[in-house]
């Protein structure tokens, strides 16, 4: 019973969400462009499908990714699992919190190919450039560039470090790559960080760095504990970026040696 009760708040909740949405297109729609709502059965049945799937959809994070976030966090620091059964001083160092990293890696990874969102961009990438953009090429650098940048985020989770210091490094590799990257793909590289966190990899990297804030000690969760989606974003453009270089100059690499 209880977990009815909680998916009809989060049908309640969901609705809130959408209906002004709905409210700005449907009054755009008769009283702008003054035309009645094409197939209004099916637009109403899909408004009824996407408030039952949004409901769906919070419940399982706050049920299942969220607490799994938290969990893998708490049970992957824990000095009685990161320190080696020898260590005499029982000092937690940086790298005792390998395994940290190396989940961060394979989560980041994992959930970016998954991305609905980064898949769609990928097909549509694919279809506008005549397939010079490969579908499995892009998803590739991207989910590198997500697992790598949260990877980053974790390992300053752990060191405490300020995060500004990261981004603004970040950005300043972002820039000097756009100089130097082709021209095609740079607005789709800049999109790239978009599509990357979205609902599925959002949810668990949230969970992770929040986990990670409130158990490794020193550290607060507000100040710390957020910042994952931002490196999650960043990262992706500096790998899709370096995945059209690379490309590029295998290409180039190619026609030298057929002269």
């Amino acid at each position: 019973m209880t977990t009815i009760y909680q998916f009809f708040l989060q049908l309640g909740s969901a609705l809130t969400d959408i209906l002004p949405i709905v409210a700005i297109i449907l009054g755009f729609q008769l009283l702008v462009i003054r035309k009645p709502v094409p197939n209004i059965s099916k637009v109403g049945i899909g408004f009824v499908y996407v408030l039952i799937g949004l409901a769906l959809f919070m419940l399982g994070l706050e049920q299942a990714l969220f607490p799994l976030g938290r969990l893998m966090a708490t049970q992957l620091t824990d000095p009685s699992f990161i320190l080696p059964a020898d260590t005499v001083d029982g000092i937690v160092r940086w790298s005792d919190y390998h395994y940290v990293y190396l989940f961060a890696f394979l989560t980041g990874f994992s959930t970016t190919i998954a991305e609905p969102a980064l898949i769609a961009v990928a097909i549509k990438a694919n279809q506008v450039s005549g397939g010079a953009i490969r579908v499995w090429g892009l998803r590739v650098a991207a989910a590198l560039g997500v697992a790598t940048g949260i990877t980053l985020g974790c390992y300053r989770i752990v060191v405490g470090n300020p995060i500004h210091y990261y981004i603004i490094a970040g950005y300043i590799v972002v820039v000097v790559q756009t100089i130097f990257a082709p021209k095609r793909i740079i607005p789709l590289a800049y999109d790239s960080g978009g599509v990357t966190t979205s609902t599925v990899t959002v949810p668990l990297v949230a969970a992770l760095g929040l986990g990670l804030a409130e158990t490794i000690p020193g550290r607060n969760p507000i100040v710390d504990g957020f910042g994952l989606i931002a490196f999650a974003s960043l990262f992706p453009m500096i790998t899709v970026m370096a995945y059209a270089q690379l490309a590029d100059l295998t290409a180039r690499y190619a026609n030298f040696s057929r002269r």
